[in-house]
């Protein structure tokens, strides 16, 4: 390359950046010199023919000359090019993200590429190997590196990427070494080399590697960086398993695996999971001042791999912060990569590095082609000719500090979404049990001590090496039962219900220890005891997953719809925005294992997910401290909770039919559905006592059953002796000698009846005495349910205060970040600037934050929105919202609050009206006796056997002459309403919808997913029928208007869909201006003291 010219350049800009001219000659005449691509140097044998026959080697230099040689060669020979030599296989340097980099280097006239084909790597001598003055080269598999290190040595070029390095790289615990050295975060790890370390195992859940403990979920990874298999090994109270990850298979990237036993061969490295909201950041640097960042799908997640139109896997450029930025340069210098790629780890409010992965292009950006070329025309320059390279600012945008991405108005509706907000209850469950004894043995006294019992006065067991140390002593007092003091049918029960399930579980048991006093006693001389109480039960039911599933996608239909080929699939407008890494989503959950199986089947159907639900409930569902702080009930709540039951006890004691007074006492906020319950109940005394005869006649047909059906099988493995057991407990307990009534147990009895009726039904129990009995129990617990949160106005708001005001606190948080426009604890944002091509709407941003809780918090959220004067002095009256929830007599499974923030960018950023909120109510799952009645079986506890009234129903006729498909309405309905598994689909899962609308087929690739991707295809809620793509013979799901869903291709196969949605519909209560809404929630804080002695807030009128 020639030196002459002065020590200046010239620049010119362009889209693409600025590009200068290094020719020879004046400033004035040099010109920006472009040359013909020269597929020669790239096409592999055209290459190496060429550089074999060359006679004039690059820079006027001699095959075998000197690197003095050569460099005086280029300085004073008539040769003014840099030779920039590409080793690397072929089936990297002819990829397209190479080729569109070689591409824009060979436009200028003093840049000769010449790439080193496979025939040359693999078979020549480095030797005979073409010489060049820079070299990028870089290992992938069969690349000889030690040959290019060889080469390097001999020859001396500039290297961008170094290659010993890339040795160190292979091994992922050398990795972590550097990376820990260079200041860079990591998770936290240990090396187990094998056969020199060993792995153990003191619990199920818990392995230790070298004295370094981890708790399920962990991740287990090959020391080889070359070896992708990696496993997510799941805690046994999530169902335990593992996720396995490999390179991708056609759409699959992992897959799920019921084995939770970890690998025994092999050398790994151990680290402790990282929940990212199922998100992967990839990283790009080009120097160490430059990085591109992009996101993806975890792989982990559900192991479906989401592609574009073109086959390609879905990534959008997100913006990283300084530190991650500082982080990029960190890796690059670490390494020595000038291109390399890494993997980031954004995890509760920090970063982490958790691969290097070397050299690394992105796949589809012509923006960063066009940087990362420039950064290297740079890079050569400033090597080759500095005296052309002054001390000017860079041509391409570098890394630098952190700036506040601000929400650009949008071109189309002027009422954005902002925020969404909603508080949910769990799904379905089995019944809630408990049984308490007291105990004396000093075993126990044992475990309590081990647990610090003494200390707190109370211990929790969930763990399994305690529940099993808890069964063992069990099972020792049984054996040798003289001198135990416990009473024996207890102890025998408690051993039947730890040894449920063959496994333990948090989920499904639980075990509590409190220190009481007593009378002294031989065993106890200070008058001390100790309280067991076991609870059992409360486990998701199916019927629950499926529920919390299909509500998941009809969340979606909340959102705004879909862009170009999405328009028309209601629902897509959230997938595709999440997808793009435009919606912030937070799920919480509370400690309760129902809860969080809810949260994650929810999220599963809200993310249109495959796969398991440990999986989701790990990656997507946020359980720590702070969740269970937010969302469980505070011990302090307790003492109000006991005064207002036992007043309401003494209310519902009464043996005289009820008075106007009586409504007036028990009733005092006039609700309407408490005051029909009271209508038809009457007389309180009477309605308990012709209950408590209905529990009799059931448990006598029991009895019965056990003696001529003693095989019966009930839902989820309970026995008949279970069953019996669970309804002569509540029949004792509801009723006690003393012939008065226990009127906190009419909650549990309407808990049971609903569910026997729900999941054993077909167990041949007489459904008249069912449906009496549960019409007694329901009425009952018309009454008794919503008084336990209150019965009067301030004792309502009193108990909210305490319950609630942690969640109140943190919901006003997520208002005020969107009000203020802040994006300090958003993961994942995409980058608006970058995505202008791939998104239509590039800056529109969701926050979205899902608790997930008990019936308490929904209860009492409500009574602070209804009874805070927010709405006024008598909200019924006022709101037409308010007045359809006071006649709603319960709320159920999957009731929620939801809280919808708008924006209205036709107003001023100042004005009060510019943010206003709708405020939306659900009662949840419908349950009650118009439903129970119909004689609809819940099929949920096997999946694998489609039930007798599942029927074939005739192929409908189809119009295939178009790109959409027309079905006729004339179809009569099918009489199935369950969609089960069909022998020619084994993995075909349920679906149940609203009717269907008719579904264009939208444009695909022989990859893409995006016809299959299970869209919803409901106006109302969105519809999911999943076939996996590598299922043969997949078809486009069509549906078709009123009742059914049909797959294409197959005559006779249709699968029949339920004929409502099994959740009832929101209801639109009211809407707010934003600012007004913070206020309240502001002022809330000491609610108990607000509400009786400072004035009411004024009466908010609604936003019109």
């Amino acid at each position: 390359m020639s030196a002459g010219g002065p020590k200046s350049r010239q620049g010119k800009a362009s889209a693409r950046g600025i590009w200068w001219d290094f020719s020879s000659g004046s400033a004035s005449n040099r010109k920006l010199h472009r040359k013909p691509s020269c597929q020669e140097s790239v096409d592999g044998e055209r290459c190496r023919e060429m550089s074999r026959s060359s006679t004039s080697p690059a820079l006027g230099t001699a095959r075998g000359s000197s690197p003095a040689d050569s460099t005086s060669s280029s300085t004073s020979g008539k040769a003014d090019q840099v030779v920039v030599g590409v080793c690397a296989m072929n089936s990297k340097t002819l990829a397209p993200p190479m080729q569109s980099i070689l591409s824009r280097l060979q436009h200028y006239d003093y840049i000769k590429i010449v790439v080193f084909s496979d025939a040359i790597i693999l078979k020549d001598r480095v030797e005979d190997w073409p010489l060049c003055d820079c070299l990028l080269a870089f290992f992938s598999e069969g690349f000889p590196l030690q040959k290019a290190v060889d080469y390097v040595r001999l020859r001396r070029p500039f290297v961008f990427n170094d290659l010993n390095i890339q040795f160190t790289l292979q091994d992922r615990s050398k990795v972590y070494d550097i990376l820990k050295q260079s200041g860079i975060r990591v998770p936290r790890y240990a090396v187990l080399r094998r056969p020199n370390d060993e792995l153990s195992e003191p619990t199920k859940d818990i392995i230790e590697v070298n004295g370094e403990a981890f708790h399920r979920p962990f991740v287990e990874k090959p020391l080889s960086a070359e070896d992708h298999n990696v496993h997510i090994y799941f805690p046994s109270d999530y169902g335990g398993g593992c996720q396995k990850l490999f390179r991708k298979i056609g759409n699959r990237s992992s897959s799920y695996c019921s084995e939770s036993r970890v690998r025994r061969d092999g050398s790994y490295i151990y680290e402790e999971f990282l929940a990212t909201d199922g998100v992967d950041v990839k990283v790009y640097t080009v120097g160490p001042d430059y990085a591109h960042a992009e996101a993806r799908k975890c792989p982990s997640l559900d192991g479906i791999v989401q592609r574009d139109d073109k086959g390609l896997e879905k990534r959008f450029p997100v913006i990283l912060t300084a530190e991650e930025k500082l982080m990029a340069r960190q890796v690059s210098l670490a390494f020595k990569q000038t291109v390399c790629g890494f993997d980031l780890l954004r995890s509760n409010g920090k970063s982490y590095v958790c691969d290097v992965n070397g050299f690394s292009f992105v796949k589809k950006s012509e923006k960063y082609y066009d940087d990362c070329a420039q950064i290297l025309l740079e890079i050569i320059t400033s090597r080759f000719a500095p005296e052309y390279f002054p001390n000017i600012p860079p041509s391409v945008e570098y890394l630098a500090e952190d700036v506040p991405v601000p929400i650009p108005k949008t071109d189309n509706n002027k009422d954005q979404l902002r925020c969404v907000i909603g508080i949910i209850r769990h799904g379905d469950r089995t019944p809630k049990q408990k049984m308490k004894m007291i105990v004396s043995h000093k075993k126990f006294y044992q475990l309590f001590e081990e647990m610090n019992g003494y200390t707190t006065g109370h211990i929790k067991i969930k763990e399994p090496q305690k529940m099993q140390q808890l069964l063992d002593i069990t099972r020792s007092l049984l054996e040798h039962p003289n001198g135990v003091q416990e009473e024996v049918h207890k102890l025998q029960q408690l051993k039947t219900v730890l040894e449920m399930y063959g496994y333990f579980s948090g989920i499904n048991r639980k075990v509590q220890f409190k220190l009481v006093t007593h009378r002294p006693t031989p065993t106890s001389p200070k008058g001390q005891g100790l309280l067991l109480i076991l609870k059992w039960g409360g486990e998701l039911t199916a019927a629950g997953q499926r529920q919390a599933e299909e509500l998941g996608r009809a969340f979606r239909c909340m959102y705004p719809g879909g862009e170009g080929e999405y328009a028309s699939l209601p629902g897509s407008g959230f997938l595709r925005l999440h997808s793009t890494y435009r919606h912030d989503l937070k799920v919480y959950a509370s400690d309760e294992g129902r809860v969080q199986m809810t949260a994650a089947a929810f999220t599963k159907g809200l993310l249109d997910l495959e796969g398991s639900l440990a999986s989701v409930r790990t990656h997507l569902v946020k359980r720590d401290q702070h969740a269970t702080d937010l969302l469980d009930t505070s011990n302090g709540a307790d003492d109000i909770i006991r005064s207002v039951k036992e007043d309401l006890h003494l209310m519902m004691r009464s043996a005289e039919d009820f008075t106007e007074d009586s409504y007036k006492t028990l009733a005092p906020t006039r609700t309407d559905s408490i005051l029909t319950a009271m209508r038809h109940v009457r007389n309180p005394r009477i309605a308990c006592e012709l209950l408590y005869q209905q529990i009799k006649s059931l448990t006598a047909e029991i009895r019965t059953k056990m003696v001529s059906q003693p095989n019966i099988h009930l839902y989820a493995g309970e026995s008949l002796g279970v069953m019996l057991q669970r309804w002569s407990k509540l029949e004792k307990d509801f009723k006690g000698p003393n012939g008065q009534f226990d009127i906190s147990k009419i909650p549990d009895i309407y808990d049971c009846v609903k569910y026997d009726l729900l999941h054993n039904r077909l167990m041949g129990l007489d459904r008249n005495n069912l449906h009496v009995l549960f019409d007694k129990a329901m009425y009952l617990a018309d009454i008794v349910i919503p008084q336990e949160y209150g019965v009067t106005r301030e004792e309502k708001l009193a108990m909210a205060e305490i319950i609630c005001t942690p969640l109140l606190n943190k919901m006003q948080s997520d208002l005020h970040h969107v009000l203020s426009n802040e994006s300090s604890d958003i993961n994942h944002r995409l980058d608006p600037q970058l995505s202008k091509h791939i998104v239509i709407s590039p800056s529109r941003h969701v926050r979205t934050r899902l608790y997930f809780t008990s019936e308490s918090h929904i209860h009492c959220l409500i009574n602070i929105l209804r009874y805070s004067r927010l709405f006024g002095v008598n909200p019924d009256a006022e709101y037409s919202g308010w007045k359809k929830l006071s006649g709603t007599p319960e709320l159920n499974f999957l009731s929620q609050i939801v809280i919808l923030l708008y924006e209205d960018e036709s107003q001023p950023k100042d004005s009060d009206s510019r943010y206003y909120i709708h405020l939306h109510i659900g009662s949840g799952v419908k349950a009650r006796k118009q439903t129970l009645s119909e004689g609809v079986p819940f099929i949920d506890d096997d999946m694998n056997s489609p039930p007798s009234f599942v029927k074939r129903l005739p192929t409908l006729p189809t119009n295939r002459g178009s790109d959409s498909v027309v079905v006729s309405s004339a179809t009569p309905p099918p009489s199935s309403r369950v969609v089960r598994k069909i022998a020619s689909y084994p993995t075909l899962h349920y679906v149940a919808t609203q009717p269907i609308a008719v579904v264009a087929t939208p444009p695909h690739h022989r990859k893409s997913s995006i016809p299959f991707s299970g869209s919803g295809m409901s106006r109302d809620d969105s519809v999911l029928l999943k076939i996996p793509p590598d299922s043969p013979g997949r078809k486009l799901i069509i549906g078709y208007t009123n009742e059914s869903l049909q797959t294409l291709g197959e005559p006779g196969l249709v699968m029949a869909a339920e004929l409502s949605s099994t959740v009832e519909p929101l209801t639109h209560v009211a809407t707010l201006p934003g600012h007004k809404f913070m206020d309240f929630l502001g002022q809330l804080k000491g609610l108990g003291k607000f509400t009786k002695s400072t004035p009411e807030p004024p009466n908010y009128q609604p936003h019109t």
